[in-house]
Formats: structure tokens, C-alpha cells, sequence
């Protein structure tokens, strides 16, 4: 079974419109499929190692009696306007150190933007404890789309 998977789409707006959405803290809650992002805390990420706190609520999956619940975002890549990923540090400890990100692409269109969700690397001890992925495939479809709807519209 894969352990990785990536979803794009074309999106019709610049790789700096969509980026500005992707390292603010309160765009992260704004496009999310899940229901499970309620409400964020920080400034706007600008490099590698930045953190910001997400307020979660993962009655929305319906999958952990968790609740409501706070995890801190690390920013693991950073390169303006192409490539933003981050890891979460959280209740769970050590972290899980599952991975989230996107890939910007200039195109004819605006943007190619490719999300993608990989847990490959996490803790040996989460394995067949937590169900992986935790964001199904058609959550980063939906993300994109709604990403898609909110710089479109600007």
C-alpha cells in the first residue's frame, strides 16, 4: 500500500496569489475540506522551522473520541511562491510526523497546484494504531477546489 499520495489542479490565479493563501494561517482554515480546522493563531509562515497554532475539532471525522484540541504546525519546506510543506506537533507524543504540502507550478491557466499527504515517515509505534491516511484523497480534492474558489474570486 502506498504510503504517499499527491492530487493537482489548475487553478487560474498566480502562484503568489495562491501561495499567499497556503503560508497564512487563517487560509489553512478557510480552504479546508474536513470540517476539522476551526480557527488559527500566528503570523504568516516565511521559512522553514516557522509554527503557527491550529485549533481542531475532530468530531468533524468522526474516526477518535479527541474532540476539540490544539496542534502547532511546524513548517518543514519552504520556497516562496513554489513549495510549502509542515509537519504537526500535537496531543499525540511523540508526533506522528505525518506530512502535508503543496507544489506551485506556473501554468497557462494561473497555477498547477499539487497537494499531497504523506505519512511514509511516521513513528514506528502509530502504525496500524492510527488509520492512515487520516485525509482521504478526496479530502485533497476538495481542499483544492475550494482553495480554487477562494483566490479565483478575489
Amino acid at each position: 500500500m502506498t504510503e504517499r499520495f499527491e492530487v493537482s489542479r489548475e487553478i487560474a490565479a498566480s502562484p503568489a496569489e495562491v501561495f499567499a493563501v497556503l503560508t497564512d494561517p487563517r487560509g489553512h482554515v478557510a480552504i479546508d475540506s474536513s470540517g476539522m480546522l476551526q480557527s488559527a493563531e500566528g503570523d504568516r509562515v516565511t521559512a522553514v522551522g516557522d509554527r503557527f497554532v491550529v485549533h481542531m475539532d475532530r468530531e468533524s471525522l468522526n474516526d477518535y473520541p479527541m474532540g476539540k484540541y490544539d496542534v502547532t504546525v511546524i513548517i518543514t519546506r519552504f520556497a516562496p511562491d513554489t513549495e510549502v510543506e509542515w509537519t504537526i506537533d500535537g496531543q499525540i507524543q511523540p508526533p506522528i510526523r505525518h506530512l502535508y504540502g503543496y507544489r506551485l507550478a506556473p501554468s497557462a491557466v494561473g497555477t498547477t497546484v499539487t497537494s499531497y499527504y504523506d505519512w511514509s515517515q511516521i513513528e514506528e509505534r502509530y502504525r496500524g494504531k492510527v488509520n492512515f491516511p487520516i485525509i482521504p484523497e478526496a479530502g485533497l480534492r476538495a481542499t483544492l477546489g475550494i482553495l480554487a474558489r477562494t483566490v479565483e474570486g478575489r
